[in-house]
């Protein structure tokens, strides 16, 4: 396994199970939930940054808005991811907002409190910092992908690297669990609903993927291009 590969093989580590207070016997009795409703805003752009968030059940989109007033997405989170990590390296003010895709259930963790549990637990900053920097890596990858490559590359790079990060091998073939929709992975690589739709059916009518709701399975990952 190379470097890279390695650092995407660390973020499959669910770092809910280690951070969730609920799991901290010193933590758990003053420690509550928070729930949102579909598209409601968790933290907007300038808020102050206080709370790193686990994602307990649900969805998450990550974005900014961009001087002409455009929403850009950076990511979408799901069950077992955290975010609003940068608060963690002293990002005072939030650079970006966060908002629930569904309804969506929450693990609030103040920057104190995740101090402390780094203070007894190495590897857990070890893993911390591998997210950190993992994120980057994955935000240097999209904005690549925007700058330089026209809109079915991207489309095509956003399945490589998904399959990547978190697929899975089925005999050849490659299966990612996803629930994004197509207006999602649209938001993501910087295209219209319309052009995602045209290019995964292009590439389903040349049987080098299938999709449904729940999931895309790549038929050959070495032929997708």
């Amino acid at each position: 396994m190379n470097n890279t590969s390695a650092l995407w093989y660390f973020e499959s580590v669910n770092l809910y199970q280690i951070l969730c207070p609920h799991r901290v016997k010193t933590m758990a009795d003053n420690h509550t939930f928070n729930t949102y409703k579909k598209d409601e805003y968790i933290y907007f752009t300038d808020e102050p940054a206080t709370h790193i968030y686990m994602i307990v059940s649900g969805g998450v989109r990550i974005g900014h808005y961009q001087d002409d007033g455009k929403e850009l997405i950076t990511a979408i989170l799901t069950t077992g991811e955290i975010f609003g990590e940068l608060a963690m390296a002293g990002e005072e003010k939030r650079k970006d907002f966060a908002q629930a895709m569904e309804a969506t259930t929450l693990c609030p963790l103040s920057i104190e409190e995740l101090a402390n549990l780094m203070k007894e637990n190495k590897e857990l900053s070890f893993k911390i910092l591998k997210l950190i920097g993992l994120r980057l890596m994955k935000l240097e990858r999209k904005l690549e992908l925007l700058v330089f490559k026209d809109a079915r590359t991207r489309v095509v790079e956003f399945l490589k690297d998904a399959a990547s990060w978190k697929g899975k091998k089925v005999g050849s073939e490659t299966m990612i669990a996803t629930r994004l929709t197509h207006k999602d992975i649209a938001a993501l690589t910087g295209t219209s609903r319309q052009t995602v739709t045209t290019i995964l059916n292009e590439l389903k009518e040349k049987n080098l993927i299938n999709f449904d709701r729940k999931k895309i399975l790549i038929r050959d990952l070495a032929a997708l291009k």
